[in-house]
């Protein structure tokens, strides 16, 4: 616990920043808790289903189960994730669960006082609380989780941390070992958090300081939403065609400054 308190230390400041790379790094981290969900419940949706299902669907589509699932994670990382009172309507939905049984566990979560107990025992605790209602439960309960630690640290917005790094085989623990496997997860969550937030400012500052010939309004809203957005489509604008959206895509690449994220002749999406 100690060690996890450390390293969560260190990530206080980022996860306090007001810098735009914070929610392009939060939906990073939604994507890779998504992933890991996915699999923990036996799905075929990786990291590149989910963001496909995501970021090519249109204005209206249904997204999907796995497209629902990386929009709840993804909500995970905005400052609504701590308005407890919204939690009974608005999370069952995320993971395709009923509203009830869990409206009044989570009434009752949202409700509790923090500062009894340490944040990492508060917010671990919480969680058997959701698995309870079985094995389709444990997304949200992951979620819950996160959300729950960051009110008891103060954060104004959670970061998505706990799922990707919990073993799947910590669901068979109770007590103080699940306790101890929260919060080895989270410590190494904070790492892994703190590096990708490393490599994603590096990456965001060299697209800022590169010199493009010519920047129109559509290049600069373009260079703007790659430093908060996961990944994007090379789309017309309000000025430019498709084809030259993704001619700058293309020099961006080349520049090394963006990278095509799915390795596919069509149907790209870039990002930092």
């Amino acid at each position: 616990m100690f060690s996890a308190g450390a390293a969560l230390a260190v990530l206080d400041s980022i996860a306090r920043s007001d810098d735009p790379v914070g929610f392009l790094w939060r939906k990073r981290l939604a994507l890779s808790s998504a992933a890991a969900v996915s699999q923990m419940e036996g799905r075929r949706e990786g990291e590149a289903q989910l963001r496909d299902a995501f970021a090519l669907r249109r204005l209206g589509d249904d997204p999907g189960p796995a497209g629902r699932m990386l929009i709840g994670w993804r909500a995970l990382g905005e400052a609504r994730a701590l308005r407890s009172g919204d939690w009974p309507g608005r999370l069952p939905g995320f993971f395709d669960l009923p509203p009830e049984p869990g409206a009044e566990i989570l009434r009752d979560l949202g409700a509790g006082l923090i500062g009894r107990r340490p944040p990492l025992r508060f917010a671990a605790e919480a969680g058997p609380e959701v698995l309870a209602l079985g094995p389709a439960w444990r997304g949200l309960a992951l979620w819950l989780t996160d959300a729950l630690l960051a009110r008891a640290l103060g954060w104004d917005r959670p970061v998505p941390l706990l799922a990707a790094h919990l073993p799947r085989a910590a669901f068979r623990l109770e007590g103080e070992a699940w306790v101890a496997a929260c919060t080895s997860a989270w410590g190494s969550g904070a790492v892994a958090a703190i590096d990708l937030h490393a490599d994603l400012t590096r990456r965001a500052d060299a697209l800022r300081a590169a010199h493009l010939r010519r920047p129109g309004k559509d290049t600069t809203a373009i260079i703007t939403a790659l430093l908060t957005e996961d990944a994007l489509a090379a789309q017309a604008g309000a000025e430019a065609s498709d084809r030259a959206a993704r001619r700058l895509f293309e020099r961006l690449t080349s520049l090394g400054l963006v990278r095509e994220l799915t390795g596919r002749a069509t149907f790209r999406l870039y990002g930092l």
